[in-house]
Order: structure tokens, then C-alpha cells, then sequence
């Protein structure tokens, strides 16, 4: 009777207002309370853009050996038959899969994983992701086992799905707001998609140094759009005016920082939103993105190590696709250009370790560039 209320409790856990990677945890304990062949429950998420799919959470702690994983579906022949089939797969024996090109497959191999289980995500009917149920003996997931998983997957598939949709309500709120309030074109989407995936690209190279895991990676990605959420309160004739701002239009415009976070809040407030993991990072990357390492930037004037590194390296993104974008008052810069610019600046304005990990990485970059031209953000 205690084992099974000591079971109970692991599965309320869910109900509490804590990060998903612990509900994860929760949910894998409460299943390997039957199932102990079970060693390690993955999530990976699809970007549609892009055709990738990204290594997003696992229940496995430091045991791990797909962090910073991400692979092309095309080239995933297994997982993109898995998606055509729109169906689950079962691999009981991974032993007779030892010889295969695909590095997913070479790094669960090695691990010790003996047979695993996927299953597609879908949310409304599209793609949403993979879940792993991976485990450490062979001709374990019988049809009785997987009438079981097949509940547990769906619950889990639900919590990352409602993580993600809270993430996703607050950027329409945001894109909303400021098509209908403003009726303007502050930024292009395609600005957002790529700074986004600059800035996913800049963390995963940076993962050593900074210990990012593929959680920090991943709202990196989804946050780093809403940089700049504080111009919608900046008055058109200096948002979209042409030529150089004079002094007291630049103090204007650097207000924008500090109304970003609030307007964060206050969006964070009434959309019950406040739980959302990693929510500071959200605060961080609008507050001080305009921070400089020497101490020059704004809205406080911090430096160096006090800028929290998402902002970091939210900031190099932003300005390297800036100056490779057109804009009111330029001509897009080649990436040549662009590059001895942030050379320039980095150790000054920009971080030095964020600079490099852009400039040193440029063929990924161009990838980038490739996926999103220029389109109007509306």
C-alpha cells in the first residue's frame, strides 16, 4: 500500500507548478516503478522551417548522449519513416542496428541502449516532435508493455505541448499587438527567424564554457524573437525614420529596454503565464540586450559577466543581422563586412566568445541565410 501512495505522489507531482524537465523526471520514475527496463525518457522537437529536428529535454541527468544533438529529418531515414507512417516504432534489438551511418543511431548505441520505443508527436494534426522511450535490455517492449507507454507517451506528448503553446500564445499576443495597435513594419519576420536561429546557432557552440543544456538552447530560440517587444512603444517618426536619430530621439528609443520587461509582465499577468520554464531568460534577453561588455550600453550600464549570456548572445545575432539586413537608413552589408564589424566590436560592445562562435561558424550562418529571405513582418 505505501509503494503504491509513494507512486501516486510521484504522479501529483504534475499537478505542481515546477519546470517540465522535473515533470519528465516525475513521469519516468512513476513508469520505471513498472517498467525498470526503462533507463531514459527523450523529447525532440521540429522546426517545419528549417526540416531539423533538435534535442529539447531528457529524463536521463548528466547520462546523455544526444545534448546538442540536432539532425535533418532527410537525413533520419528511420525517424522520417516513422513520420510518413504516422506511426510509433519499435526497435527491440538496437545490436542489429550497430553498423548504421546515422550518428543518432551510433551515439544510442553506444550508450548501452538496448531497444527503444518512438512515438510521433502531433498537436492538431501536425508534426510536433519525437519522444523516446529508450531501455537497457533487448525483447522488452512486448504488446502488453506498449499499451501502457503508448498513455504514458500521450501525457507527456500533452505537457510538452501545452509548454510550448504558452510560449507560442505569448509571441501572438506580442505580434498582435503591435500589427494592430501600430500598423507598421518595425522588423521583417524573416529578422526574427534568422536572429532566432543565430541565436540558437551561437549557443550550441557555446555549450562547453557556458554549460547550456538543450532546454536553455531551445527557449533561447522561441524567446529571442521578442528582443525588441519594448519598440512597439517608441513613436513611428523615430521607429521608421530614415536618417540618424538626433540625442534626444536616441534617448527615446533607449527607453525601450526597460518598457520590454515591462510589458513582459504585465503580458506574463494576465495571461497566467508566469511559469512558464525559463521566464527569466525571457526578461533578461528584452532587458539587457543593449548592455555592452565595456560598461557603454543601455539601460543600466553593466559589463561584462554581469550581462546575463543570453543577452549576450542575443545581441550578436541581432546586430549581425542588422547590418547584413536593409534597413530605413542602409543597405544591407555583405557578411564580409559585417563580420570585420563585429571583429571590431567584440571585447567592446559585444562578447567576445559570442562574436566568435558566430564569425567562426559562417558556413551555418549562410544555411541560415538561405532558409529566410527577406519578407515584411506584418
Amino acid at each position: 500500500m505505501t509503494e503504491h501512495f509513494d507512486q501516486l505522489n510521484e504522479l501529483n507531482e504534475l499537478n505542481k507548478q515546477i519546470p517540465l524537465r522535473e515533470k519528465l523526471v516525475s513521469t519516468h520514475k512513476f513508469i520505471s516503478s513498472f517498467f525498470p527496463f526503462i533507463v531514459r525518457i527523450a523529447i525532440a522537437l521540429y522546426d517545419a522551417e528549417t526540416g531539423l529536428i533538435k534535442t529539447y529535454i531528457h529524463s536521463s541527468g548528466d547520462d546523455n548522449p544526444l545534448d546538442n544533438y540536432q539532425v535533418n529529418i532527410n537525413d533520419a531515414p528511420s525517424l522520417k519513416n516513422i513520420l510518413k507512417k504516422g506511426l510509433p516504432q519499435v526497435i527491440n534489438n538496437l545490436v542489429t542496428f550497430e553498423d548504421s551511418a546515422n550518428e543518432h543511431t551510433k551515439r544510442i548505441g553506444r550508450q548501452g541502449y538496448a531497444a527503444s520505443y518512438t512515438l510521433p508527436v502531433f498537436n492538431n494534426g501536425v508534426f510536433f516532435g519525437f519522444i523516446f522511450f529508450n531501455a537497457d535490455q533487448k525483447e522488452v517492449f512486448s504488446e502488453n508493455v506498449l499499451q501502457h507507454i503508448d498513455n504514458y507517451g500521450h501525457l507527456i506528448s500533452l505537457m510538452v505541448i501545452n509548454e510550448i503553446n504558452s510560449i507560442n500564445t505569448l509571441t501572438a499576443v506580442v505580434k498582435s499587438t503591435s500589427s494592430i495597435t501600430h500598423r507598421r513594419d518595425p522588423e521583417t519576420g524573416s529578422h526574427l527567424d534568422r536572429m532566432s536561429r543565430y541565436s540558437r546557432l551561437i549557443a550550441t557552440k557555446l555549450v562547453g564554457k557556458y554549460d547550456l543544456n538543450d532546454s536553455f538552447i531551445e527557449h533561447l530560440f522561441m524567446f529571442s524573437p521578442l528582443h525588441d517587444i519594448g519598440k512597439i512603444g517608441i513613436p513611428d517618426s523615430i521607429l521608421l525614420k530614415p536618417g540618424k536619430l538626433n540625442k534626444n530621439e536616441k534617448e527615446i528609443m533607449k527607453t525601450h529596454s526597460k518598457m520590454g520587461r515591462e510589458m513582459i509582465d504585465e503580458f506574463l499577468k494576465n495571461f497566467g503565464l508566469e511559469n512558464i520554464e525559463y521566464i527569466e531568460m525571457l526578461r533578461n534577453i528584452s532587458e539587457f540586450h543593449h548592455e555592452a561588455i565595456n560598461g557603454a550600453g543601455y539601460p543600466y550600464g553593466i559589463k561584462g559577466d554581469e550581462i546575463p549570456i543570453e543577452a549576450r548572445i542575443v545581441a550578436v545575432a541581432d546586430v549581425f543581422d542588422a547590418l547584413t539586413s536593409v534597413r530605413p537608413y542602409k543597405e544591407a552589408w555583405s557578411n564580409d563586412r559585417a563580420i570585420e564589424m563585429l571583429k571590431k566590436l567584440s571585447g567592446v560592445i559585444l562578447d567576445r566568445d559570442c562574436v566568435n562562435a558566430l564569425v567562426n561558424n559562417i558556413e551555418e550562418v549562410e544555411e541560415i541565410k538561405k532558409c529566410f529571405n527577406e519578407s515584411k513582418y506584418i
